[in-house]
C-alpha cells in the first residue's frame, strides 16, 4: 500500500510517538537503570532510521532544486548565480541591532539610518516543499525611525565577464511579508569612475501572498562602458518597513542576451 503522509491515522500515530518520547525525555530521572538501557537502545535505533530518512529527503530535495533551477531559465542564458547565503550556512548566522553596513556573511550587508537600530537580520533554513534554496534570510523590523532600509548583495566578477548592453539581467525572488510592503530592486554597475543603476518595482507584497516575483533589467537602457566594467551589485530596498517581518526565500540571478527581431 502506498504511503499517504496526509492520512489521518498515520499522522496520529506519529504525533503520539512524538508525545511519548517527549514525556520519556522529560522523565529520565524517574526511570530505573534497566528501563533506561532498553529505552536508550530504542532511541538509538529510532534516531538511525530518522537520520536515514532526512538524508534521503534532503538528497531528493537537492535534485529537485537543481532540476527546477534549469527548467525556469530563459533560452540563451549564459550565466546564473545564487548568493552564498541562500546556498550554505554563513557566519555570523544573524545580527541583532546591526550597525549601518553590517554584514551577514560575505558580500551581503544591511543599510539603514535608524538611530535605535531596531531590526534583526538572520539566515533561516528553508523547509517548504516549494523552496528551491536551502536557506533564506529573515529581516525583522520593529519601531523603525529611519528614512531608508536596504540590503545589498555583491555579485561575483563572473557576472561581468562578457557582459554587454545586449544582455538582460533577470532577478527571481520569493518574498513573504507579515504586513503590506513595497519592495524595489536596484541593479548597480560600476565602470571606471561612473556607476549606472536601474531600479524596478519587485511588487507591492501582501501577507499570505506566496509565489515568485520575476523582474528583468534590460541593459540597453544604461550608458555603461562595456570595456571598463569593475563591479556589480544588487540593492533590495524596503519602503516604510516599520513593524514588519520579511522572509526572502529565494534570490536567484541570471543573464541572457536580448532577443533580436
Amino acid at each position: 500500500m502506498a504511503i499517504r503522509p496526509d492520512k489521518w491515522l498515520e499522522r496520529r500515530v506519529r504525533e503520539r510517538a512524538l508525545q511519548q518520547w517527549t514525556r520519556l525525555g522529560n522523565g529520565v530521572g524517574t526511570l530505573s537503570s534497566a528501563s533506561l538501557r532498553h529505552l536508550r537502545d530504542d532511541a538509538i535505533a529510532l534516531r538511525s532510521r530518522l537520520d536515514r530518512f532526512l538524508i534521503r529527503a534532503d538528497e531528493r530535495a537537492a535534485r529537485s532544486r537543481a532540476a527546477l533551477d534549469a527548467l525556469h531559465l530563459p533560452g540563451g542564458t549564459d550565466w546564473r548565480w545564487r548568493p552564498e547565503f541562500m546556498a550554505a550556512p554563513v557566519s555570523p548566522h544573524g545580527v541583532a541591532e546591526p550597525e549601518n553596513g553590517a554584514q551577514l556573511g560575505e558580500g551581503v550587508a544591511v543599510w539603514h539610518d535608524c538611530p535605535e537600530k531596531a531590526l534583526i537580520i538572520e539566515q533561516i533554513a528553508n523547509t517548504g516543499a516549494s523552496d528551491l534554496s536551502p536557506f533564506g534570510v529573515r529581516l525583522e523590523v520593529f519601531g523603525f525611525a529611519g528614512s531608508f532600509l536596504s540590503m545589498s548583495v555583491d555579485l561575483p566578477t563572473a557576472a561581468l565577464l562578457g557582459l554587454t548592453r545586449g544582455h538582460v539581467v533577470r532577478l527571481e525572488t520569493s518574498i513573504r511579508v507579515e504586513r503590506p510592503l513595497n519592495i524595489y530592486a536596484r541593479l548597480n554597475i560600476g565602470h571606471g569612475p561612473n556607476t549606472d543603476d536601474m531600479t524596478l518595482h519587485v511588487g507591492g507584497l501582501q501577507p499570505g501572498q506566496f509565489g515568485q516575483q520575476v523582474i528583468e533589467f534590460d541593459l540597453a537602457y544604461t550608458p555603461m562602458n562595456e570595456k571598463r566594467l569593475e563591479k556589480i551589485w544588487l540593492d533590495l530596498i524596503f519602503e516604510s518597513p516599520r513593524m514588519n517581518a520579511v522572509d526572502i526565500r529565494e534570490l536567484f540571478l541570471s543573464r541572457h542576451l536580448r532577443a533580436e527581431f
